[in-house]
């Protein structure tokens, strides 16, 4: 394994305590010190891992025959023939990612560091359930295949995003609110008849967290993303490892009770919840109730670009009561970075201050030192990027790839 700089227990064990003849492991090893980009040669890689030129040569040749790794060029020379270099293949596979919302899907086929190469979109109620959404998904990813020439076995994974809670381990969804049919129905299931390549799914809020790490904060560890827009929910990034928790539902703070709204009914069945003060569809009530008349989040985010008094004070009010959740995850889990997103932060700095004001107020100084508060850079974008970084998570980790070269049909030779 390639750790720290280090390679660390290079040969795997069988189940039967013997090194895997094929050395896959070794593959898999050489294939995570290539994923950050640059390109090396043989020689380097020898003297990186420790390993007999001719065994990396070997290994690599498998890793190209799957289309992972290929040649990018020669080194320079130091007298003689320069040596080839070898980097990830960043076209060689691809990935399909699926943003379904309340209303939409979205989908891109993306290549292994995450680029976009063409997507497509819908507009699609979700609550037409499960067959009518993941129908158009197949179709509409076959001719996003087609304009790439591209064969479905050049999928590696497919990461799908859905607006509700979510069994990672199996896919399904499971009791969620907004998503009639859809109750433990078998997602990847659906597919396998379509698409020979694995199908990882999760809650919107997680894949945004992941697309918005990727696009804006690469090299933070510890981040927490917030959706506000219908809901309310986040995605906690902690020791650079996205947090599911035991039952894939950590980062559900939307039904977080909160005081000042202990009489206030949420959909969930309990009262005083955030999401029943400081949603997109709570604001809109509010505001109706002072005799405005606004029906959605998008409503609300028009009225405060709009200069309304009474719609910037409740937006801002909805920050504060963010901010009191957010508080006590500031002191659990220490991130460096908080980001805002959903419809609701289009609302701008309005939003962002009240939860500034809370958080830097109510936290310890040391966990706020460096905190940044910050709305989404990815914005529309992270969903859909977050769905495909899901899916290449998947397909390039190192038992993955290990498997992969094991099934390779030329693997006894190599």
């Amino acid at each position: 394994m390639w750790k720290n700089g280090q390679m660390t227990d290079i040969s795997r064990t069988g189940q039967d305590g013997h090194i895997t003849a094929l050395g896959s492991s070794v593959a898999s090893d050489l294939f995570q010190i290539l994923r950050d980009g640059r390109p090396r040669t043989r020689t380097e890689l020898s003297a990186m891992t420790g390993l007999a030129r001719s065994t990396v040569a070997l290994r690599i040749d498998a890793l190209m025959k799957l289309g992972l790794v290929g040649p990018v060029g020669d080194a320079v020379s130091t007298g003689g023939r320069p040596s080839s270099q070898f980097a990830i293949a960043a076209s060689g596979r691809v990935v399909l990612g699926v943003d379904v919302g309340a209303s939409h899907v979205r989908i891109a086929v993306s290549d292994l560091t995450g680029r976009i190469q063409a997507e497509s979109s819908e507009r699609i109620r979700v609550a037409e359930g499960p067959e009518a959404v993941l129908t158009w998904v197949s179709g509409a990813a076959q001719e996003l295949l087609d304009q790439l020439g591209r064969s479905p076995a050049d999928l590696l994974a497919i990461g799908i995003g859905l607006p509700g809670p979510v069994e990672h381990s199996s896919g399904r969804p499971i009791n969620p609110p907004i998503m009639p049919g859809w109750d433990r129905f078998d997602v990847p299931g659906w597919f396998h008849g379509t698409f020979d390549a694995p199908v990882l799914v999760d809650n919107d809020v997680n894949i945004m967290a992941l697309g918005e790490r990727e696009l804006s904060w690469p090299e933070v560890d510890h981040l927490i993303f917030v959706k506000v827009a219908t809901g309310i929910g986040s995605g906690v990034i902690s020791g650079g490892i996205l947090q599911r928790g035991a039952q894939g539902t950590a980062g559900d703070i939307g039904h977080v009770h909160v005081a000042r709204g202990a009489d206030v009914p949420c959909q969930c069945g309990n009262r005083g919840c955030l999401e029943a003060l400081a949603s997109g569809p709570a604001l809109a009530r509010d505001l109706r109730d002072t005799g405005m008349s606004p029906e959605s989040s998008q409503d609300v985010v028009e009225l405060v670009k709009g200069g309304n008094i009474t719609a910037i004070q409740a937006v801002r009010q909805a920050g504060r009561d963010i901010g009191e959740v957010l508080t006590t995850c500031v002191s659990l889990i220490n991130p460096s970075v908080i980001v805002i997103g959903g419809s609701l932060a289009q609302a701008g700095e309005h939003l962002i201050a009240g939860v500034r004001e809370i958080v830097y107020t109510r936290s310890m100084p040391l966990a706020t030192e460096h905190l940044q508060i910050t709305q989404s850079k990815a914005g529309a974008d992270a969903a859909v990027l977050g769905a495909c970084m899901l899916a290449i998570h998947h397909a390039l980790s190192p038992a993955n790839i290990e498997e992969m070269v094991v099934g390779a049909p030329t693997a006894a030779k190599v």
